[in-house]
């Protein structure tokens, strides 16, 4: 039978696009009914959507992929995340003056951060607006509704990004793919949602995502989102240096994440076997010269991270350490690293318990994780209408119950109206009388012989 009621999620990367459906049931406990990757190629460059027209021809094949697998119900909508090297979070406050009588209710709160939706930076446009704090006559209040104040000041992360991160995604989704968009969800704030539990947030912590074209950094601290902000340097531009060993990009890819360290051994020298370019053969190259090259730009990328977590000066002292996430995260000797340098500790990002049905083997991969946070955000029903079927019972010539369409509706039958008799007069009038007299006449006689 067809699904007729799910949340379809698709998650722009620079190296693939993830695309899922799942369902929630009534604690917020996903199921994963579906998910598929497509390589995105050129398309998207840096988190962004680049190319619209190879964008819009991914996405509709891999809606047709998740659709195969949904027992021929249709995706109507979905909900897109979006990334890119402009994204970041900035500082913005909204004041209201409510009187000398004034009370905070709940529609204040929505207009002020309806405001905050509504607000244009220069250049930018506003993606999510985030972690309120309230002031009430200048004094702080987590639970404002219901308190009685004369002035209500409210402190918002707002995310931002260039106008065209989500003119892009409109181009290539709504307008080319002609798929309904439910939601843009910035993807960083996705991923958090679906690997730090509200602990961490409140002790403090800082995600890093080691993406194949930007690294994300988010840092949380009491609970409240304190710093968002994308380096425009990925891991893509490791598996660049490393062509620069004479190896073809694919073969560097390969070599990458088979040998790859951020730490350098300058005591080990092992040598591994390498394919050269249009098929020469196997060559052998130092495995000290691999990671030298892995350890420099990874040691590029780490320090514009230092340096951001510096600017708040959270360097040392997050609670609950650093989370790392991402393809480039897998490379050997990274967790010691960041650990010697900023002297936290540093774990694995993996999906948290309890969001996610057991069973559901792929919620647990790092590069799902975002994709099953979109999942969690998403609270539209994304399945196209399916009209129901009539069910015909098993009679005596039928083992199992039938679906039976159902039929399309016609105009009702209008009763037709008794055409009148037509009179007869004239010649054909008296003939008709001649005719029954003479009828009435051989019966008689025929009686009265009797």
């Amino acid at each position: 039978m067809a699904y007729t009621d799910f949340i379809a999620a698709i998650d722009l990367g620079t190296s693939r696009i993830v695309g899922m459906v799942g369902k929630k049931n009534e604690h917020g406990v996903l199921s994963i009914i579906a998910y598929e990757v497509e390589n995105s190629g050129n398309c998207i460059r840096r988190g962004c959507v680049y190319n619209v027209e190879e964008t819009a021809n991914k996405i509709k094949r891999l809606v047709r992929k998740l659709e195969n697998k949904l027992h021929e119900a249709k995706i109507e909508k979905v909900y897109v995340g979006v990334g890119g090297q402009s994204l970041r979070s900035i500082n913005h406050t909204v004041p209201r003056v409510l009187g000398t009588e004034g009370v905070v209710t709940d529609e204040i709160i929505s207009s002020l951060h309806a405001e905050c939706l509504n607000f244009h930076p220069d250049m930018l446009d506003v993606l999510a607006a985030v972690s309120p704090v309230y002031y009430l006559d200048n004094k702080p209040e987590a639970n404002p509704v219901g308190i009685p104040c004369t002035r209500i000041e409210a402190k918002y992360k707002l995310i931002v990004g260039r106008p065209s991160l989500k003119r892009h995604i409109i181009n290539s989704i709504a307008e080319r793919a002609q798929i309904t968009i439910a939601g843009i969800i910035v993807s960083p704030l996705a991923l958090s949602d679906a690997v730090l539990n509200d602990d961490e947030r409140d002790l403090g912590c800082a995600l890093i995502g080691f993406g194949a074209g930007v690294t994300t950094l988010t840092v949380y601290k009491g609970g409240k989102l304190l710093h968002l902000s994308v380096i425009p340097l990925g891991s893509n531009l490791i598996t660049r240096d490393i062509t620069s060993l004479h190896l073809p990009e694919s073969e560097a890819e390969r070599v990458k994440q088979t040998y790859g360290s951020a730490m350098m051994d300058q005591d080990n020298d092992q040598s591994i076997q390498v394919s050269q370019a249009d098929g020469l053969g196997m060559r052998e190259i130092k495995l000290s010269d691999l990671n030298n090259v892995v350890e420099a730009r990874m040691g590029e990328i780490l320090e514009n991270v230092y340096a951001r977590l510096d600017a708040i000066e959270m360097e040392g002292t997050l609670g609950a350490g650093i989370v790392i996430t991402g393809g480039g995260a897998a490379l050997k000797s990274l967790p010691e690293v960041i650990r010697k340098r900023t002297k936290m500790e540093v774990r694995y990002a993996a999906t948290r318990r309890g969001i996610v049905a057991s069973g559901d083997l792929e919620a647990g991969n790092p590069s799902y994780a975002s994709a099953v946070g979109l999942l969690l955000n998403g609270t539209e029903n994304c399945a196209g209408y399916v009209p129901p079927a009539y069910v015909v019972e098993p009679g005596p010539f039928m083992e199992d119950p039938i679906e039976v369409p159902p039929m399309p509706k016609s105009e009702p039958v209008k009763p037709s109206k008794p055409k009148p008799e037509k009179k007869q007069g004239g010649l054909l009038k008296n003939l008709s009388s001649k005719f029954d007299s003479m009828t009435r006449n051989l019966f008689d006689d025929s009686e009265d012989k009797s």
